[in-house]
């Protein structure tokens, strides 16, 4: 696998022109190792030689999430004895799908963490404090790891959770930055806060962010980002993008003004409802394909999340394509009186009420036939002003007011962590489907 740090700073032309000659090795590779892809090649009646340019590739079908869970081992490209990990999807929306991969495909995972730390300003001077889990089926766990060793940084696998541990570590080991969930770091500022822990003045200087939105598609801080900015505004906080179905994370630089795409290992493409090319600047689904994936390359893969892109040149010197915080996504759309939602649209109103511990939003068929949306809100303050309080600012921020219950919060904190999530749940979908 050919592979290359410096492309972001080629021009648009070279980096295609990279990329073209990537995706003609992917397409030749998937079509003599992979069944799934075999097949939907020859039923679209499609060679693989000609498949030679980006623009071609929209001779091909697309790839769904049904397909990787209908279909899980036809898209395997290697024999048993070449996998040596296995991980899953999270299972969001539907059931997890097994991932294998090779000894190469660890190594790419590793080389595009290394490369999101170089894009972090990170470098083999730093420690990083892990602080999510690097077990149970999780890839990004692993990948962090492995990518900090090939940068040379010094690593604390601490884990996810236990604030007490977490701050016990810092001020022992002095890391410089940390890998985390954001909402976390309120944790661990509500912990230190209330143990007299000068946290502002600690070693932790970055925090590498996942699993939620730091900022909104015009680059300014959510709810969540403005509030950790505003009690830790020594922390520098770095958005990434990534799922493991990519076997990749784009990852944002110090101008914090979009998560570069990683072009030598991944081609991206922004499509709308009918798969046709949405224009820089407009709302798309993310669709993907895998460059240099040995066990389980994926080709047109739509990932279900909903970005706006940039193409212009960032500030920062590169010139690739730049993605928007995650607006929603596909199968999580919420038609709700007339307006359309997402999820984290929703997040970001509770995010920003002082009263509201924790929450989560259910979404569910109604007797007509429609969505519904049912709030789900652990806080202390039960009043009906309260209630109408709530319904208001809804209305003023997204133009409609779901229903609103209150429960305690530790059955609240019990319902966004079953015992078999590696995260944080804020959404069910009880739909009928």
């Amino acid at each position: 696998m050919i592979r290359n740090q410096q492309l972001h700073y080629c021009t648009r032309e070279e980096i295609k022109a990279f990329q073209e000659e990537r995706l003609r090795e992917t397409i030749a590779y998937v079509y003599e190792h992979s069944a799934f892809y075999r097949e939907m090649f020859d039923k679209a009646g499609i060679k693989p030689s000609e498949v030679q340019t980006l623009e071609d590739l929209r001779k091909l079908p697309l790839t769904s999430k049904n397909d990787l869970q209908t279909r899980n081992n036809d898209f395997i490209c290697v024999e048993p004895a070449q996998i040596i990990d296995y991980v899953t999807t999270s299972g969001t929306l539907g059931e997890p799908v097994v991932f294998a991969l090779t000894e190469a495909d660890l190594d790419r995972l590793a080389y595009n963490e290394d490369s999101s730390f170089t894009m972090a300003d990170c470098s083999k001077d730093d420690i990083m404090q892990l602080m999510t889990t690097i077990d149970r089926r999780f890839m990004a766990g692993l990948a962090y790891w492995m990518g900090a060793r090939m940068k040379g940084m010094g690593v604390i696998r601490v884990g996810n959770g236990i604030p007490e541990l977490q701050w016990n570590t810092i001020n022992s080991i002095k890391p410089t930055l940390c890998m985390c969930v954001p909402s976390f770091l309120m944790k661990l500022i509500a912990f230190a806060e209330a143990n007299g822990i000068d946290y502002r003045n600690s070693s932790l200087k970055k925090a590498i962010c996942i699993g939620e939105a730091l900022r909104k598609t015009d680059g300014s801080l959510t709810t969540l980002g403005e509030r950790i900015h505003e009690k830790w505004p020594e922390l520098e906080l770095y958005s990434t993008y990534a799922s493991t179905e990519m076997q990749a994370s784009y990852t944002e630089c110090s101008n914090h003004n979009g998560n570069h795409v990683p072009a030598d290992l991944i081609i991206a493409e922004f499509l709308d409802d009918n798969g046709n090319p949405v224009p820089a600047g407009e709302a798309g689904e993310v669709t993907i394909t895998t460059l240099g994936v040995e066990a389980m390359p994926l080709v047109r893969f739509k990932t279900g999340d909903i970005c706006i892109h940039y193409d212009e040149p960032c500030a920062c010197g590169r010139n690739t394509t730049r993605l928007s915080s995650v607006i929603g996504r596909k199968g999580q759309m919420i038609k709700f009186k007339g307006t359309t939602l997402y999820p984290p649209a929703l997040f970001d109103i509770l995010d920003n009420i002082p009263e509201v511990k924790n929450y989560v939003v259910e979404v569910y068929t109604n007797a007509l036939g429609t969505d519904q949306v049912q709030v789900k809100i652990g806080c202390e303050k039960h009043s009906d002003e309260f209630v109408k309080q709530l319904k208001d600012i809804f209305r003023s921020k997204v133009r409609v007011a779901p229903d609103v219950v209150f429960e305690a919060p530790e059955l609240i904190a019990k319902m966004q962590m079953p015992p078999m999530s590696r995260k944080v749940i804020k959404f069910f979908d009880l739909r009928n489907k």
